[in-house]
């Protein structure tokens, strides 16, 4: 690979030169730096040589006071938004930050704060995003780039397959989508999207490809049964159905259900199915519980509410809300409408009458193509049917999201009467101490904008609760102790536990007799020491956040679901993390895993010992206090160990 084109003496001068501005301003403009790595990108050997100076280019300060200056918040989504339809100067930063995480990848760069599997699965992601470069037939879009932007970029792709390797990308590709999947996340929009790019992959004759994993996810969307096989289109497909015989019309059912339950994502040609057997004169209504994939539970939802599950169908099943089929299947698989008033919610929101603001926020987000409310009502139907597939995207609402969760595992019909105050009304009511909480008028949660890079349901309904949560906080005024211990009982239900445990003084900031806070973790938790009571119901904690190499980060809100043996016979710790993305690093080896381990779609989990190591706050019964004194010192000690090697050190005075 060259390490020189003809403009990149000029680039050299322009990064010293960058170099000594921002010793003396932090503030100093990059724009001249950037102008030239562009000049530099758009020469042959452009993207190797801008390769060769990553270190050099980030030492200088070229994504400083950017976000591409913290590496492991980056989102694939967005990062092809810049680079395929960027202005100049966000197009070259982009490049640049790709170009260092691909070295990061490599092991040719290290970084302070992101690991190279991170930085792996980033590229993979962004190159899938971007898989129809790979030809090197550039859309009309590319072409018409100003400053021959699209053939910089896809020179740049060029770069980034060949150092790769193209069978690297598309297996590390396919794999990543099955990982990701594995969580169930309610957003699937990326991964469609990914799988589409395989797609186009495979499918391109100029292109020799054989991978199985990566048929099979294509399939699941384009090609889920016989009936559509050849991926006719959703109008040949709908004109079709009608000269199926029974048992033809059968096999459609059984496909569509074993691709969905296969990968969680859900066909458009599903969605069609499903209203051809509501056809009154085809008689397939039958058919409608082996669509969904139901077994004995959901049947026996489905046969007391089949009024409702059809009223659901007719008016929010349509191919732009194919997902929400998924989501239809497991609220009835999980047996959510035997929570009597659940039907009456799911029947009020149907009808519900929306605001104004409400409306105009769906639509921006989702588009024209349907009523506001039936955008609304299938966020509905795949929260209440995937708990813990919901995730906060890239704001900072983890309390608000560990809500929605809980609430929709554990209480959904509370969770439907938030919805409809803040969809209908633009207003929440929550109790604290007594008093009635309004989110009328109040400023601005952390959250500082409504988040738009969510499902719909969060979008309407986080606002709300975040400015809640920061009200709560400030009518706690000054206690004498961390003000989650009044907060999350009244935020989160009764069965939050009230006892509390926090490892730092909430006066001083300093942690405070950290062993006596895990010996009483153990003894409220760890079966062995607790009696064997297991975790009723999930319960809000807290972490010290770490990265890769173990530095604090900040406090981030989980949600405890159970603690077991994994197939393996090691004590876990299971919970939902509202991070969009539960697989992560938080260095010295603790690795946060979301399958392999006994866990359950949209779990992460982590062996005992380590999650202990990074809990900061936690719940807890004081009436079901466990033994204490049965825990073993070497126990406390070896979770000790590792809180001290790494985020601890934050505290220390």
């Amino acid at each position: 690979m060259t390490s020189s084109t003809p403009s990149t003496p000029q680039f050299d001068q322009t990064l010293m030169a960058l170099g000594q501005a921002r010793q003396a301003d932090p503030n100093a403009s990059n724009a001249q730096a950037l102008a030239a790595a562009g000049m530099v990108l758009a020469e042959e050997g452009g993207p190797a040589a801008l390769y060769h100076r990553v270190k050099r280019f980030e030492s200088a300060g070229v994504f400083r006071g950017t976000d591409w200056d913290h590496p492991a918040i980056l989102q694939p989504d967005i990062a092809k938004l810049s680079l395929r339809t960027g202005d100049a100067q966000t197009t070259v930063i982009e490049a640049l930050s790709q170009l260092r995480l691909l070295a990061v990848a490599r092991g040719d760069y290290a970084h302070p704060r992101i690991t190279a599997e991170h930085a792996r699965q980033f590229i993979t992601q962004v190159m899938a995003l971007n898989l129809d470069l790979l030809s090197g037939q550039l859309r009309e879009a590319d072409r018409e780039r100003p400053f021959s932007l699209g053939p910089m970029v896809a020179a740049l792709y060029q770069f980034q397959v060949e150092a790769m390797g193209y069978e690297s990308i598309l297996d590390s590709l396919v794999a990543e989508v099955w990982r990701i999947l594995e969580q169930r996340p309610i957003d699937v929009d990326d991964v469609r999207e990914m799988v589409i790019q395989i797609a186009e992959c495979l499918f391109d004759p100029k292109l020799d490809t054989d991978n199985t994993a990566a048929q099979q996810l294509v399939n699941c969307l384009f090609a889920p049964t016989p009936g559509c096989a050849e991926d006719p289109g959703v109008d040949v497909y709908r004109m079709r159905l009608p000269t199926f015989t029974d048992d033809e019309l059968r096999a459609e059912a059984q496909g569509f259900a074993q691709a969905m339950h296969d990968t969680g994502l859900v066909s458009v040609y599903n969605a069609v199915f499903l209203r051809h057997l509501r056809t009154p004169e085809i008689g397939g209504e039958h058919l409608i519980p082996v669509t969904l994939g139901l077994g004995r539970t959901g049947t026996d939802a489905y046969q007391c509410h089949t009024a409702l599950v059809h009223e659901i169908i007719d008016d929010i099943i349509f191919v732009e809300t194919a997902q929400s089929v998924y989501g239809l299947a497991q609220l009835l698989e999980r047996g959510t409408l035997f929570n009597g008033p659940v039907a009456a919610g799911l029947s009020r929101q149907l009808r519900l009458p929306l605001s104004a603001e409400t409306e105009a926020t769906l639509s921006t987000a989702f588009g024209a193509r349907r009523a506001p409310r039936v955008w609304l009502m299938a966020g509905v139907l795949n929260l209440l049917g995937q708990p813990l597939g919901v995730g906060q995207g890239n704001n900072p609402t983890c309390q608000s999201v560990i809500g929605l969760s809980m609430w929709a595992d554990n209480d959904p019909d509370y969770l439907l009467q938030l919805i409809a105050w803040a969809a209908r009304d633009d207003e929440v009511l929550l109790r604290f101490e007594g008093d009635i909480v309004s989110s009328k008028g109040l400023a601005a949660g952390l959250a500082k904008q409504r988040p738009l890079d969510v499902d719909p349901v969060s979008m309407i309904l986080v606002p709300h609760l975040d400015r809640i949560y920061i009200e709560m906080g400030r009518l706690c005024g000054e206690r004498d102790d961390d003000l989650h211990r009044w907060i999350h009982p009244e935020f989160y239900g009764w069965w939050v536990g009230n006892g509390f445990r926090v490892v730092a003084n909430a006066g001083t900031d300093q942690i405070q007799d950290h062993a006596a806070f895990i010996r009483d973790f153990y003894a409220s938790y760890h079966p062995a020491y607790n009696g064997g009571v297991p975790v009723i119901h999930p319960q809000p904690a807290g972490i010290a956040a770490t990265d890769s190499a173990a530095r604090y980060i900040g406090r981030h809100a989980i949600a405890i679901r159970r603690v077991a043996l994994d197939p393996d016979g090691e004590m876990r710790v299971y919970f939902f993390n509202p991070n969009n993305d539960s697989g992560q690093d938080w260095g010295q080896g603790i690795c946060t895993d979301t399958h392999g381990h006994g866990e359950r779609h949209g779990e992460a989990s982590l062996p005992f010992h380590q999650f202990a190591s990074r809990l900061f706050v936690f719940h807890y019964d004081p009436l079901e206090q466990g033994n204490r004194e049965g825990v073993p010192a070497e126990a406390i000690d070896t979770v000790l160990a590792l809180a001290n090697d790494s985020w601890t050190v934050a505290f220390k005075p």
